[in-house]
């Protein structure tokens, strides 16, 4: 091997991955065994109100409940064609369910304290209607525990078709049980469609396999290395794999591509990797660097589910980014034979007619943006909103979601609120029992006093049942509201609770169930928004300030996104449709961060062309035509595996979060590709006069080269050394750039 001068860490570097590549082969192939040996101990935590802030009142009354008696998990259930005492022995029987720790049924307290003939005297509706029972059951642990999924498991079969089963820990349960199968199903549905799509937009046939081979890799390391956190949020589980692969496929494509033009020169295989990693280092890094910005601004979140999900996206990035850079170009040198052996003629035409096209046509989309920005933001501001347990629900369709709909049609929606109340004596929790008790929305109170009947000591009875309500200077009071899990009438109901509660209790009570943890969810989450939002589009901005030294140019190139991501947001509004809070807020840091690089693409290939012609709108169209198959291919895998998730998944969560992806994507392809050639011409004359500002200043304070952040998806990379003159002053044009331009 001849001696090569390394004149920098960077040379040093690459000399290593071309020429120590099997060591690099297999440290990856130790690290993948080791991340599929880790995979199963990541743990995948289902609670959202896990990640609320210390300092919410979900919080602080679920880690007292904890300490004191547990918190448990609840479910409700319908059992069908059954008569009023066969409901009676069901009841029983379910009560002796290990995990089970009470069942709310008509016969809770008559049948203890009061003869059998309460049931007939009473009326028993809120129970027992037209052949149909159901109850409400509490288990000793919370939803997700698998204590919790073995007692459902067991009153499943004890119960059969019979039964209707709906609730907070049922949520809990499918969530586990669809979760694997349908993250899968999403995987092998992505891995055949963006092999399609390469398929179209390569020109070999074993390049998407080698791409996805690379992608592969990095994926089961990232997914290995949660291990580092313990355990990740369900919907970190659910969209990180695919959003990986959608996102930085290109990292691979562009270095492949890169290194195919090197070898078109008629260097050999060893060469041309070299100086493939050199050219294309820089812009693959600058691309991972502006997804991992927009990542990692959701780790500022208050609700901490984002810096969950944005550390375990922006360390499948960086995965990814390692990957590409160490592993792939030894997979590239192994199998370089195959990629050449398998060449085909391009099924894509040359653009430039559609180039012309699209550019003609600008300042029609031009006038729909403008007409259109306004009612959008409006419209973004009027949506509907979800926050808890909601948004990660069962979704249209499935069992759970029928057998909801069966129960709530014949007995009314139940709305469990547990009160934790230090014990201040019978009568003080009597007289908010009854004061509850006696609000409209309220269908039902359990407490302890309250069932007692007066002048029996509550010593009287077994200790046993004393601990489900009262227990170490602490009692729980169970409230029924007649409403919704969430909205805004019943978030105004369980703040009266609320105000009735510290009338009585003033210090140290709180309400706890799924309406006050979406509650607290709403009042911390959307103070996260702004802040969020600011943080991903400054990171960005300077990401791409870096990149072009124009602050102008740095306007420019994101105007296009942030009006594609307002025109997604705007959508379910006119829907008519709920749209997930988590979702809306993640979405904006996440379609600014994976597609910003489309206008970073197209912008770096305008200022190319005006290095070499004074004529703006030749510039532009030549642009268009030499970034239209990159960002169209890189959109539309997104797209495609965005909506993959929303179709193919019954978690409402990140079904919702799938489709706002996938559309974000579309739209941003189509606004880079008509809106930002406009902007570019239009502000010509100041993006250049800012670069040759910034050209004064650094001859006066030289700094190392540097790369343009872009990256290529598909056709052979732009090599050529960006100018940064301003055009009047700029060098002459040589011959060959001159014919590629005409």
């Amino acid at each position: 091997m001849e001696e090569r001068q390394k004149k920098s860490w960077v040379d040093r570097m690459i000399w290593v991955v071309v020429y120590r590549r099997t060591w690099i082969e297999k440290l990856f192939l130790l690290l993948i065994v080791l991340s599929l040996l880790c995979l199963p101990m990541v743990e995948i935590n289902y609670d959202l109100t896990e990640y609320l802030p210390a300092s919410t009142e979900t919080k602080q009354g679920i880690d007292r409940m904890e300490a004191v008696f547990g918190y448990p998990g609840t479910a409700r259930v319908m059992i069908r064609d059954i008569s009023i005492y066969e409901a009676k022995i069901y009841k029983n029987r379910i009560e002796q369910i290990d995990g089970v720790d009470t069942v709310t049924w008509a016969d809770t307290a008559g049948e203890i304290y009061l003869s059998n003939d309460f049931l007939e005297a009473q009326d028993l509706s809120d129970y027992y209607r037209d052949g149909n029972a159901v109850m409400d059951v509490q288990f000793v642990e919370g939803d997700s525990s698998r204590r919790t999924d073995r007692a459902i498991d067991e009153i499943k079969a004890l119960i059969g078709d019979r039964g209707a089963y709906s609730g907070p820990a049922l949520d809990s349960k499918m969530l586990k049980e669809n979760l694997a199968t349908e993250i899968g199903r999403v995987l092998i549905f992505s891995i055949v469609m963006i092999l399609l799509i390469l398929a179209l937009t390569t020109t070999a046939w074993f390049e998407p396999v080698l791409f996805m081979l690379t992608m592969g890799a990095a994926i089961l390391i990232n997914m290995g290395s949660n291990l580092l956190f313990g355990r990740i949020s369900f919907l970190s589980y659910c969209v990180a794999a695919v959003l990986q692969l959608a996102v930085a496929m290109d990292y691979s494509i562009f270095l492949l591509h890169t290194f195919t033009a090197e070898r078109a020169r008629g260097l050999d295989v060893e060469q041309a990797m070299e100086n493939a990693l050199r050219q294309a280092s820089g812009s693959i890094t600058s691309s991972a660097i502006t997804t991992v910005v927009g990542f990692v601004a959701l780790a500022l979140m208050q609700f901490t589910i984002g810096k969950d999900i944005g550390f375990v996206l922006a360390k499948g990035i960086l995965c990814s980014l390692i990957t590409v850079l160490l592993l792939m170009p030894a997979l590239i040198i192994r199998w370089h034979h195959l990629v050449e052996r398998t060449r085909h003629r391009p099924f894509i035409p040359s653009l430039d007619g559609f180039a012309k096209k699209v550019f003609g046509v600008r300042r029609v989309f031009l006038v729909l943006c403008v007409v259109l920005v306004i009612p959008a933001f409006v419209a973004q501001n009027m949506n509907h909103f979800v926050y808890g347990g909601a948004a990660v629900g069962a979704g249209e369709g499935t069992q759970l979601h029928l057998d909801k709909a069966e129960t709530d049609a014949l007995f009314g929606q139940k709305n469990l609120v547990l009160a934790l109340l230090p014990d201040q004596g019978s009568v003080v929790e009597k007289r908010l029992a009854d004061e509850l008790d006696a609000l409209p929305f309220v269908r039902s109170v359990t407490s302890l006093p309250a069932m007692l009947p007066e002048g029996i000591p509550e010593s009287f009875l077994p200790s046993g049942l004393t601990e489900m309500l009262h227990k170490d200077g602490w009692t729980r009071m169970l409230i029924f509201l007649s409403t919704p899990v969430e909205t805004d009438d019943t978030f105004a109901c369980l703040d009266q609770v609320r105000e009735t509660v510290h009338r009585y209790y003033p210090q140290e009570s709180y309400l706890l169930g799924s309406t006050s943890a979406a509650q607290d969810i709403k009042e911390t989450i959307t103070q996260d928004y702004s802040q969020v939002n600011g943080i991903s589009m400054l990171g960005v901005a300077l990401v791409i300030f870096l990149s072009f030294r124009s602050l102008t140019m740095t306007v420019v190139v994101m105007v296009p996104i942030e009006i594609a991501i307002l025109f997604n947001m705007a959508l379910p509004y006119l829907y008519g449709n709920q749209l997930i809070f988590l979702g809306y807020l993640m979405v904006s840091s996440m379609q600014l961060g994976a597609t910003v690089d489309y206008s970073i693409l197209l912008t770096s290939h305008y200022i190319n062309c005006r290095a070499v012609t004074d004529n703006r709108r030749e510039a532009a169209i030549r642009a268009i035509s030499m970034s239209a198959l990159s960002i169209m291919t890189s959109s539309t895998i997104l797209t495609v595996c965005g909506y993959g998730l929303y179709f193919l998944t019954s978690i409402t969560a990140a079904a919702d979060l799938g489709r706002l992806i996938g559309r974000g994507a579309f739209f941003s392809m189509v606004l880079v590709l008509t809106l930002l050639p406009l902007l570019l011409t239009v502000f010509d004359r100041a993006i250049f006069r800012d670069r040759a500002l910034w050209q004064r200043l650094a001859a006066k304070c030289p700094t190392p080269p540097r790369h343009s952040g872009h990256r290529l998806t598909s056709g052979h990379p732009d090599t050529s050394e960006e100018k940064v003159t301003v055009p009047s002053q700029r060098e002459e044009a040589s011959p060959s750039d001159k014919e590629e331009l005409e």
